[in-house]
């Protein structure tokens, strides 16, 4: 196996894995934000968005309606998209 398929794979992997992560988080806040519990900082959302985990934020963000008025979020969310999937691209081109 080639060692850039294997880079690509970790790196599917690991979108994977912090989407789902990040998808949590959006809507576990958007709960605690309705009971009005103690909140996940938004260092912790974007941070999230950032490390691999835009996808999901993505997806938390319209499925929760939460933090769909707060604009830097949706330059974070989309900024990092584009990076993940820009990455994503060169990493597929690389190996075929």
């Amino acid at each position: 196996m080639k060692p850039n398929l294997i880079i690509l794979f970790i790196y599917i992997g690991l979108t994977f894995i912090m989407s789902l992560i990040s998808l949590s988080l959006f809507i576990k806040d958007k709960n605690l934000a309705k009971s009005g519990a103690l909140r996940i900082k938004e260092k912790t959302l974007l941070g999230t968005t950032v490390f691999f985990g835009s996808l999901g934020a993505l997806c938390g963000r319209k499925l929760a309606h939460h933090k769909t008025d707060k604009i830097y979020f949706s330059i974070v969310i989309y900024f990092s998209l584009l990076i993940q999937v820009g990455v994503l691209a060169l990493l597929v081109y690389l190996c075929f």
